[in-house]
């Protein structure tokens, strides 16, 4: 079933084609891939980013706050890097491009969540205290993106590089995950020393 995306707000959208169409924000783009490719660039899959920074947080649903929206940038056939708008006090600007091993991680989590056979809406999430990033399956597709919090039977990809014990690019519900990622973050115990 195809993945219902939200629409990214117009001025995000268009701060990302303004810095697309500038020769001079792309050659000093910190992407290689970006710098090098000949032909067109387009923004696809526009993905609200919600950034989830309270996870040590014990029990109780998880708080999570927009932070942006993420492009994938696409050059031909394949996504060369992704390009993120963030709100200001001025409105919407382009904020940056990026590289690295999440682009390719975003496109293969959106092509692994077409396969699902239910109605999801694709967001990304940000969990910094695990230097970590999932792709979002929200299960209220009507809603706008910018708003709505994790559900227990949401489903959240983990994208490569995942910290350890987390499995990449393996889909799970919020509710599962929520142990792993808790046991990642605790202390670990303290050696004591023969007496």
């Amino acid at each position: 079933m195809p993945l219902l995306l939200a629409p990214a707000p117009a001025p995000a959208l268009r701060s990302v084609l303004a810095a697309l169409g500038s020769p001079g924000a792309v050659r000093e783009a910190p992407v290689s891939a970006l710098r090098t490719h000949q032909g067109p660039l387009s923004p696809d899959h526009p993905l609200p980013v919600h950034v989830w920074d309270d996870i040590s947080r014990p029990g109780g649903t998880p708080h999570t706050h927009l932070a942006g929206w993420r492009f994938l940038v696409r050059g031909g056939e394949r996504a060369v890097a992704t390009a993120e708008a963030r709100l200001t006090a001025d409105g919407w600007t382009f904020a940056r491009f990026c590289g690295g091993p999440y682009v390719a991680a975003t496109e293969q989590a959106l092509a692994q969540a077409e396969a699902l056979t239910m109605p999801l809406q694709p967001r990304l999430l940000s969990v910094p205290e695990l230097y970590m990033l999932t792709l979002w399956l929200h299960h209220d597709t009507a809603s706008d993106g910018a708003e709505g919090l994790p559900a227990a039977g949401d489903l959240l990809v983990p994208l490569a590089p995942a910290p350890p014990g987390i499995a990449a690019h393996r889909p799970q519900r919020l509710a599962d995950l929520l142990p792993r990622l808790a046991l990642r973050l605790a202390p670990a115990p303290l050696l004591r020393e023969p007496a």
